[in-house]
């Protein structure tokens, strides 16, 4: 497979609770006021992304799987997924609450979807003041049942709410009950899976005046209680990474490049996916060399041996899906 940074056509949806922040601040191609997701790599059945540069350019994601096989995805990747895309990767803008929501994990979407599950993360670029998000319940020995009789008398006294910043980082394992909360900028790394329970909707309707579904009884068998609000603990210094998740779907790490650095991929066996989360930067893969601003997305081919950086001032998500070992960044000399 040809080598070189791979960026794709944003897939854009408008949501109940989105705002119009992906395209003032991230620069979408978008004039509607409600964009709530910017899907930038994707493999979910009707919205698979299409390659917007280079060699590839108006090929699938899809499509690249069948030619390239192990040489886009990784050996093991390719071995335990075939065909299909590991992992679905958003910005998402939340000008109201998402709703309060939780994900099956793989034996429960297996069993009723014949789906993966969904593990996700979020990284925290842009936030109003005392912006917050729902992670879990309050009580850790609520049981789940609870869900099916939530309303507005009670739901703060339900949900576990965290305040976030600039820079805050979530663990969302499956079965996690947790919701965006307004004026959140977020990007989000999750498992190929588009499954939602929706357990509580904050009574709002649509244009028709309707509420949205909710899916209580199936939320009740995908909740799970956890001990850790599931924030990363990161101590990021310029010109280095640091470790934001680590589990069995994913590795992210976030990148701090001020000048000239290089990275040696040559013991990982996966695809990586940079995510600008600020700033920009040039990444250099093979003999081709691509902008990345921040709200863009580049997709780096298993096969690539090294990427080269060059940045004054950009932070980047590091993805992939390996547990080989990866030289840490080096400064070029």
């Amino acid at each position: 497979m040809k080598v070189y940074p791979i960026k794709f056509n944003p897939i854009l949806k408008e949501k109940i609770w989105g705002g119009n922040k992906l395209g003032n601040l991230l620069g979408k191609d978008t004039d509607k006021e409600n964009v709530g997701e910017s899907w930038e790599i994707s493999d979910v059945n009707g919205n698979i992304s299409e390659v917007s540069n280079g060699a590839y350019k108006g090929a699938n994601l899809k499509e690249l799987i069948e030619v390239h096989e192990a040489t886009l995805l990784g050996a093991e990747n390719f071995a335990n997924f075939g065909y299909n895309f590991p992992l679905l990767i958003k910005f998402l803008d939340a000008k109201t609450d998402l709703s309060v929501q939780v994900h099956p994990d793989n034996v429960m979407a297996k069993k009723h979807h014949n789906s993966f599950g969904k593990t996700e993360m979020w990284y925290i670029m842009d936030s109003d003041a005392n912006a917050d998000i729902v992670l879990g319940l309050k009580d850790k020995t609520t049981n789940p049942e609870l869900l099916n009789h939530i309303n507005a008398n009670n739901v703060d006294a339900v949900f576990n709410r965290e305040e976030v910043k600039k820079g805050d980082s979530f663990f969302i394992p499956a079965g996690k009950i947790h919701a965006i909360g307004a004026g959140v900028l977020a990007a989000e790394i999750q498992q190929t899976s588009d499954i939602t329970y929706r357990v509580y909707d904050w009574d709002r309707t649509d244009d028709s005046g309707q509420k949205r579904e909710l899916h209580t009884q199936l939320a009740e068998q995908a909740t799970k209680q956890f001990d850790s609000n599931g924030k990363a603990v990161y101590d990021l210094q310029p010109n280095a990474s640091a470790s934001l998740v680590d589990c069995e779907y994913f590795t992210t790490n976030i990148l701090d490049i001020t000048n000239h650095q290089v990275k040696d991929y040559n013991n990982l066996d996966s695809f990586v996916i940079y995510m600008c989360v600020e700033g920009e930067a040039e990444i250099t893969a093979g003999l081709h060399t691509e902008t990345v601003k921040m709200g863009e997305t580049i997709l780096i081919p298993a096969n690539t041996e090294e990427v080269v950086f060059s940045a004054t001032n950009a932070k980047l998500l590091e993805v992939y899906v390996d547990k080989g070992i990866v030289q840490n960044m080096q400064q070029a000399s």
